[in-house]
């Protein structure tokens, strides 16, 4: 990428737009090389020449099955980056018919040989996520490999928080990257837990931000 085009990525990250059912393929596309060497995905992926396109797939039918209809994507206005937040009321135990329903499709994404490796992680993560109190969940937070290391993702972070602040919200996430919790903790959140779906799989880092006031 150009200077110029680096700085107006981190001039959009500062005060991103909202995402719309328009843009799918892009923000799917930006999260999808984000996330191509994330040691998660990588874990539970099939492993062949299909892999990039089951991340870009997994990413699509997540924006239009889960974050447009019940969060929020924001992103810079030019791409290259997103975040999606979920409240955590959106969150409920699913059905066995539904899991056996969605089967198929996960399959698809991982391969016959590692579709118990994502059964763990979801299992995993939902038995490791906090249901005591509400709170805005970071569910993904990505930028393009060639926008890295220019504050992009820590100014669409900030941006995020800005709102979950002035909604008087807690934030939890889950880092499925050990070189992005410093990232965390510089924004406030605090590591509470570290946990694996097997003893196989690579570790995620659960932080939690208690809720801040915005009144001075």
């Amino acid at each position: 990428m150009t200077d110029a085009e680096i700085i107006a990525l981190r001039q959009g990250a500062e005060n991103p737009v909202r995402a719309t059912p328009a843009q799918v393929r892009e923000v799917a596309e930006d999260l999808s090389a984000a996330f191509a060497r994330d040691p998660q995905f990588l874990w539970f992926l099939r492993p062949d020449h299909l892999q990039d396109a089951a991340r870009l797939r997994l990413f699509q039918g997540l924006l239009l099955g889960s974050a447009l209809p019940e969060g929020v994507v924001q992103r810079p206005a030019p791409g290259g980056a997103a975040a999606i937040w979920l409240p955590s009321e959106s969150f409920g135990p699913s059905s066995l018919l539904d899991d056996l329903r969605s089967l198929p499709r996960i399959a698809a994404l991982t391969g016959l040989p590692r579709l118990p490796r994502m059964i763990a992680m979801r299992k995993a993560m939902e038995t490791n996520h906090p249901k005591d109190r509400p709170h805005a969940y970071l569910w993904f937070l990505g930028v393009r490999p060639e926008a890295q290391g220019h504050g992009v993702g820590s100014r669409l972070l900030a941006a995020g928080l800005r709102e979950v602040d002035a909604q008087g919200r807690h934030a939890f996430l889950e880092s499925s990257n050990p070189a992005n919790v410093s990232l965390y903790q510089r924004h406030g959140f605090e590591l509470v837990k570290t946990y694996r779906a097997r003893a196989d799989g690579p570790p995620f880092f659960a932080m939690w931000r208690e809720a801040r006031s915005t009144v001075s």
